[in-house]
């Protein structure tokens, strides 16, 4: 396999692709724009970049999209963004441990911003449960407000029920780097060249 090969296994990330939903949630870099009845949520991995609209409803007929198409609204302080329509890219899974998806996916985001006492058991968990990179991306000290996203997966195809998960955002301790996957696809001569997307004709 792969892992034995001392690379890790084909993943959106590490071969070039869109990460699509839920997959790029676990990326430690978001920013949120609103512009009248449209979000922009732009990710620090790989320039991605998803569209929302707000206050509206998914159309009859959704034309699958790596992203799918996302519609939201306030319930009170908080934003709830609801997916559907998630195409099933060559390397598309549910999480890091390979978990497939399919097109019934179903993704609902739920985003609050939390003083630090609100989020530390969030964080927490976080430190306790996942690897920090070294130097840290967030400043640990902050302890200002904080952004926390809960969301929803159902996928009944794959899962026998929803289940649900929590990323903490917080303060980055330092300004986004650039971080371009298609313009590396060599890394770094120790994995194998990754599969980036290419397109033989132009789309228009």
């Amino acid at each position: 396999s792969s892992d034995l090969a001392h690379y890790g296994f084909h993943n959106p990330r590490n071969q070039c692709w869109p990460n699509g939903l839920p997959y790029v949630l676990a990326s430690n870099g978001l920013q949120i724009f609103q512009q009248g009845d449209r979000l922009t949520l732009l990710y620090q991995v790989d320039h991605q970049v998803r569209r929302v609209r707000m206050n509206a409803q998914h159309p009859a007929n959704v034309v699958p999209s790596y992203f799918g198409d996302s519609v939201g609204h306030y319930e009170g302080d908080t934003l709830v963004i609801d997916t559907v329509g998630i195409k099933p890219g060559p390397f598309a899974m549910i999480d890091w441990f390979g978990t497939p998806q399919t097109q019934a996916l179903h993704v609902v985001e739920r985003y609050r911003l939390l003083s630090y006492e609100q989020a530390k058991d969030g964080l927490d968990r976080a430190a306790k449960e996942n690897a920090l990179p070294q130097p840290p991306a967030v400043d640990l000290d902050y302890r200002g407000k904080h952004l926390q996203l809960t969301f929803t997966v159902e996928d009944p195809t794959v899962f026998t029920t929803p289940w649900s998960a929590t990323v903490t955002y917080g303060k980055p301790a330092v300004e986004w780097a650039e971080n371009v996957c298609a313009e590396n696809p060599k890394k770094y001569g120790t994995e194998e060249d990754a599969q980036v997307p290419m397109a033989d004709k132009p789309d228009f």
